[in-house]
């Protein structure tokens, strides 16, 4: 196989296959198929952002993705209808738990984890071949995201600050549930408002993250290794990414992160009425109904 790499954290070009997979967190029902159908286009010009691909790696990269997207397609597809399935489920009376919240984070990160080690192969092939000057872009890229951040979630105030997250997560609740009325706003923004506002520390992961990637990348490319040499590493840098959460200097923040996320999800659950409760599950059946057609290859 040719070379399919990540830029962005390896591993993030796998969370974005993820997602442009369960696009039902991001899009409207009706662009699901839409999307997902043209994701290997839309993941080959985000990846050739990062590293301007050249005209030989763009060949096998294209190959490549199409295969990662077919395997994905005939295997996946399904597992996430029926994951919809069951949130759709403990949606449908309100009485969802805590619980049931983080069973369902468990099992998006571990179908996260199992793409990221099946593309293993790809992303050596590509690690083997970025070129020096393609890795200086990639910085540059990501000095750029890292700005981008900083507007976005660390200007202005605190008050700024959880403004503008509190926005973002709106967006998301209104795609699951409809409009929400000014009461029903000002709970969720109290719940929103009392998660610790750790932008900082995001800023810092992310770096980490980067270098870390960068680092690789230049071993691979200063040292000559080879691929078995190279899965290796990328191997080692994915499961060190994904273990990141158990790390001790930050497993505190991530426990709390994800403790404190699932109640903001959780109180945005049980104040809904019954009619945004429907809206919700004539969205997810839609969502269902796209992936089990997707999974069929249509």
């Amino acid at each position: 196989m040719k070379k399919f790499n990540t830029p962005q954290p390896l591993f993030y070009r796998a969370r974005l296959l993820f997602l442009v997979a369960l696009m039902a967190l991001l899009s409207a029902c009706s662009t699901i198929r839409f999307t997902y159908n043209h994701g290997d286009t839309l993941l080959y010009w985000w990846l050739n952002a990062y590293l301007d691909l050249d005209s030989d790696q763009s060949d096998w990269v294209k190959k490549d993705i199409d295969k990662l997207f077919q395997w994905h397609r005939a295997t996946q597809l399904h597992d996430y209808a029926g994951l919809l399935t069951k949130m759709q489920r403990q949606m449908g009376d309100g009485s969802v738990t805590q619980e049931e919240l983080l069973s369902d984070y468990r099992d998006i990160k571990a179908r996260t984890e199992l793409l990221a080690f099946k593309a293993l192969p790809q992303l050596a092939d590509l690690a083997m071949s970025i070129k020096p000057d393609q890795i200086g872009q990639m910085e540059q890229k990501f000095a750029k995201n890292n700005d981008k951040f900083r507007r976005e979630f660390m200007s202005g105030s605190v008050e700024d600050q959880k403004k503008a997250r509190f926005k973002k997560a709106m967006d998301q609740f209104e795609l699951w549930f409809g409009s929400f009325s000014r009461d029903q706003e000002a709970a969720l923004r109290r719940a929103s408002d009392a998660r610790p506002l750790d932008n900082d520390v995001w800023l810092q992961e992310r770096q980490l993250r980067q270098k870390k990637i960068v680092a690789l990348l230049r071993r691979v490319h200063d040292q000559k290794l080879n691929k078995e040499q190279t899965m290796s590493a990328i191997h080692d840098l994915l499961r060190d990414m994904f273990d990141r959460m158990e790390a001790p200097e930050r497993k505190a923040f991530f426990d709390a992160y994800v403790d404190n996320t699932s109640k903001f999800v959780l109180t945005a659950i049980k104040l809904t009425n019954a009619e945004q409760k429907q809206h919700a599950q004539k969205r997810m059946q839609g969502w269902i109904d796209d992936f089990n057609t997707l999974a069929k290859g249509k």
